[in-house]
């Protein structure tokens, strides 16, 4: 059962909003902020419990940061309307009082974190994770140190829109050795922070990415695509910029994204997209979930393919906030993508030698959690 469950309504549009606080850890949570036309209560619920296993999968005992208690916040509003701001920014002025003390974030689906910074400043906070400086050593120094980090760009994007999808491509890499998958081919549905990230870290492992899919359709291409080019070329919301396009890049529609032949198939958009519905049509025999729960329980008995489930795939980026933070890494991309790979490959080892993955990461995360409790 929840900790606290919080239902908002925006008097200007009617746009309702949700924060789960799942658990607290020494007084705080963690968990991003999304925003999207139909999300529910039951969404952000089990997103929240999500993020409890998230935070708990990375604990280290010998490490600086403890894992917090897990949370989400959501937003049923089209983050493409005209007033989307102003909604944020209303319902963050709703939550203050739980983001003075209780709720750190950042950004999740149709988000981005400067968006955050923005609409947490106008509203007279002091940060979006401020609910966490009072558990820091010296705040002002681990303070500096991520505002360095969150300085620092890799080949033209922010180590902060990649070291998400660095994980997931990580943990892709790890299932695809574990697999055996020779010359393997990739799909990633999704082009936002996580899928572009995933995407370029693929391709610069020697994955021909043959798909992608944004929110105006699917670009495909057997022979591989330009991930690069169409990275550096994409929208705020993740958009292709089908100008970038070569020859022989094919334009298939939105629904269209699981007819493209690949073995890896990565889910970096929504929750539920892949459902009872469209189960049969996946062909793939390696899902990576960079999205949060992008596969329904009901999909998974039906599909023949080894799952990484979100928990473990698309962990990187909350890790990599309290690495910096609390100083278990230094605010470069040379740190952070080397926690990010030696933990990933670990945690995959350790699930996939498992019958279920996803109970597996349960498993880890719900051990982890008990020995939290045991030291707070």
């Amino acid at each position: 059962m929840s900790f606290l469950q919080v239902t908002w309504t925006d008097p200007a549009t009617a746009a309702r909003g949700y924060l789960v606080i799942d658990r607290l850890v020494r007084g705080v949570s963690s968990g991003g902020l999304r925003m999207r036309a139909g999300c529910t209560l039951d969404e952000v619920r089990g997103l929240a419990e999500g993020m409890t296993a998230k935070e708990a999968l990375n604990y280290d005992p010998g490490a600086r940061y403890v894992p917090l208690g897990g949370a989400k916040g959501g937003i049923d509003f089209d983050p493409c309307d005209p007033r989307a701001n102003d909604v944020l920014t209303a319902y963050l002025f709703a939550m203050s009082p739980y983001i003075e003390r209780f709720w750190t974030m950042g950004e999740d689906l149709g988000l981005r974190q400067s968006e955050i910074d923005e609409a947490i400043e106008n509203i007279g906070l002091q940060s979006s994770i401020q609910a966490v400086y009072p558990l820091l050593d010296d705040e002002d120094k681990a303070r500096r140190r991520l505002a360095d980090a969150f300085a620092v760009t890799v080949d033209g994007v922010s180590l902060d829109e990649l070291v998400g999808g660095y994980g997931v491509a990580q943990a892709a890499l790890a299932g695809i050795d574990h697999l055996k998958l020779r010359d393997p081919r990739a799909f990633v549905q999704g082009f936002g922070s996580m899928g572009g990230a995933t995407a370029r870290y693929l391709a610069r492992a020697g994955v021909k990415v043959v798909g992608l899919a944004d929110v105006n359709g699917v670009i495909s291409n057997p022979d591989g695509l330009d991930v690069e080019t169409l990275l550096l070329s994409r929208d705020s919301h993740g958009g292709i910029d089908r100008a970038k396009l070569r020859p022989g890049d094919l334009q298939l529609d939105r629904d269209e994204w699981l007819d493209v032949d690949a073995d890896v198939l990565v889910p970096a958009a929504a929750s539920y997209a892949i459902n009872a519905g469209n189960a049969k049509s996946v062909r793939a025999t390696l899902i990576v979930e960079a999205a949060n729960m992008p596969v329904t329980a009901e999909a998974e008995a039906e599909i023949d393919a080894l799952v990484i489930p979100d928990v473990v795939a698309n962990s990187a980026t909350n890790s990599w906030w309290w690495w910096t933070l609390f100083g278990d890494i230094e605010p470069t991309a040379e740190s952070a993508f080397e926690k990010i790979g030696t933990n990933m490959r670990r945690l995959v080892a350790q699930v996939v030698a498992a019958p279920s993955p996803r109970a597996a990461a349960a498993d880890i995360a719900a051990a982890a959690v008990k020995e939290i409790e045991q030291r707070f």
